[in-house]
């Protein structure tokens, strides 16, 4: 592998398809090393990402959900035997659900997807992180979360109405943001900065995939959305643009953004330091004792 050129190193989940695939498309055309961390494959007809693959600068860890701790901490522990360090983290995987679903955890799965397990990925990585240059975190959320109405754990937990886009997608986003401003001063001590930011309005509708978007939302997308490559860039320079030495902070368009809920974030932090100590590290723990 054919790697000495290309000096930083960029892990990005979710990079098979849409913001995460042209994230990943463009940090390979600004010559970087990309991981990625998916559940499904590249499209096997995209020349540049299989010559990336070729040549290593694109190396692909696949889980069969990220959801599933079993296989995610297969696929993390992976990770961290082979790699020896990452510049920056984009907390990119994500998905919009039609229906109110609930995770193997009996976690709402948009709780479980968009802010718990972007809290597990870090955490269990982070020595790597600080082994980079950049030690930069990017966790991709969203401007739904100013729509969010009302907000407690046990909303995110365990919802008792579901609406497409507004309802448990909005607040998962927000709690996102919420524990990444009440991670930072603590990641600040290890010299880890991190962000949230919203990657804008994106056409990321995948022919054949269930769509759990209103469908006036459907509708705006299709006509009026700009492509991935927009988020893809918002991404991009939330990680190394104008705010690249603040932490903590919500981008939105660009600039740092207010947001309600604020007095929510050490809550909502130690619940998932809660979830992730007892749950995702204890069982397996428990589960080696047992061996």
């Amino acid at each position: 592998m054919n790697t000495n050129k290309r000096e930083n190193i960029a892990l990005v989940t979710g990079a098979n398809a849409g913001i995460g695939l042209e994230l990943t498309r463009k940090l390979l055309s600004e010559d970087w090393q990309v991981v990625a961390l998916n559940r499904s494959d590249f499209p096997e007809d995209d020349t540049k990402i299989q010559k990336a693959v070729m040549n290593g600068w694109l190396r692909i860890y696949k889980t069969a959900d990220l959801t599933d701790y079993a296989s995610l901490r297969k696929t993390l522990g992976e990770i961290k035997d082979k790699e020896q360090r990452i510049d920056i983290l984009f907390n990119n995987a994500g998905s919009a659900f039609s229906e109110l679903s609930y995770s193997k955890q009996g976690r709402e799965m948009h709780y479980e997807l968009l802010t718990v397990v972007p809290y597990i990925i870090l955490m269990e990585l982070k020595e790597l992180i600080k082994n980079g240059s950049l030690k930069t975190v990017i966790n991709t959320s969203s401007s739904a979360l100013n729509y969010v109405k009302e907000f407690n754990i046990e909303i995110l937990e365990r919802p008792k109405t579901f609406r497409k886009l507004f309802g448990p997608y909005a607040t998962s986003k927000l709690a996102l943001s919420l524990w990444t401003q009440a991670i930072a001063p603590q990641l600040a001590k290890e010299d880890i900065k991190i962000r949230s930011v919203d990657p804008g309005g994106n056409n990321t509708l995948r022919k054949g995939k269930k769509s759990g978007l209103p469908l006036v939302v459907n509708l705006l997308m299709k006509l009026f959305f700009s492509p991935p490559t927009h988020g893809a860039n918002q991404l991009y320079e939330g990680a190394l643009g104008e705010h690249r030495n603040e932490t903590g902070v919500f981008l939105l368009k660009g600039q740092t953004a207010e947001y309600k809920f604020k007095e929510q974030s050490r809550n909502v932090l130690e619940r998932i330091n809660e979830i992730y100590e007892h749950e995702f590290q204890g069982f397996f723990d428990l589960y080696a004792e047992i061996r």
